[in-house]
C-alpha cells in the first residue's frame, strides 16, 4: 500500500448510542454517535421505539388518513355514476318497449 494516502486506523474507537450504551471497536474515526444499537433496536428487543426527529411518522399518518378519506369519496362517486348508468338503461328500455 502507498504511504500517506490512507486514513489513520484507531484500534480503540468508541461508538456511543443514544440509549447510553458504549462499544469499543477499530475504526478510522475516533468516536461515532448513533441513535440505535443492538441493545435498543426494535428488531432485537421486540419493542417498538419511534424516533421521530423530522415529524416523518406524523406526516405519513396524515397522508394515510387523507388517502383513506379520498378513496372512500372516489368509491362513492363511482357507485353514484354506476347507479346513474343503470337508471338511464332502464329508462331507455321502458321507452323502447
Amino acid at each position: 500500500m502507498k504511504k500517506g494516502i490512507h486514513p489513520n486506523y484507531t484500534p480503540n474507537a468508541t461508538i456511543t448510542c443514544a440509549c447510553g450504551e458504549i462499544y469499543t471497536i477499530g475504526s478510522t474515526n475516533d468516536s461515532i454517535q448513533t441513535e440505535l444499537c443492538a441493545k435498543c433496536h426494535p428488531f432485537y428487543t421486540g419493542k417498538q421505539k419511534i424516533l421521530d426527529t423530522a415529524r416523518r411518522v406524523e406526516k405519513f399518518q396524515e397522508r394515510l388518513t387523507q388517502k383513506t378519506t379520498n378513496a372512500s369519496g372516489k368509491k362513492a362517486k363511482a357507485q353514484k355514476r354506476h347507479a346513474q348508468k343503470v337508471t338511464k338503461r332502464e329508462d331507455k328500455e321502458k321507452i323502447e318497449s
